[in-house]
């Protein structure tokens, strides 16, 4: 089962005017920055009371969050989840018809992850996360 919004994503051109509102006038807490070779970005995590927001800055043309900015521009790129047992609710989500995108993998924080695209859950891009 979902134990909750483990953060909400949000892809950025210009991650320190991102910082600015975030972290500076909002004043979150930037809990971690972490390099993810393996989806070519950096995140940006920014405390927000048991959740977090991510910022998402691309490192690389090729990656999927640099495909999303000149697509969309700035903005919210997906919500996760956090659960308890990923396999289990992906299994779940594929037994009511959802589409994964991949296969689970591991993501910032020592996370496994799993993306289910957004035409099949109400144009929003789902990522469920689990601690490893």
């Amino acid at each position: 089962m979902s134990l909750g919004i483990d953060h909400i994503g949000i892809a950025v051109t210009h991650v320190e005017e991102a910082l600015t509102l975030w972290r500076g006038t909002l004043g979150l807490e930037l809990a971690q920055i972490e390099e993810v070779p393996s989806q070519k970005l950096v995140s940006y995590h920014l405390r927000a009371g048991e959740s977090h927001i991510e910022l998402l800055s691309p490192t690389d043309p090729a990656s999927v969050i640099h495909r999303f900015l000149e697509k969309n521009g700035p903005g919210i790129h997906h919500i996760a989840l956090r659960v308890e047992d990923l396999d289990g609710m992906r299994a779940r989500l594929l037994q009511s018809g959802y589409q994964p995108i991949g296969e689970p993998s591991m993501g910032a924080s020592g996370k496994r992850i799993q993306f289910f695209h957004p035409k099949t859950t109400g144009g929003v891009l789902l990522e469920i996360c689990a601690t490893a």
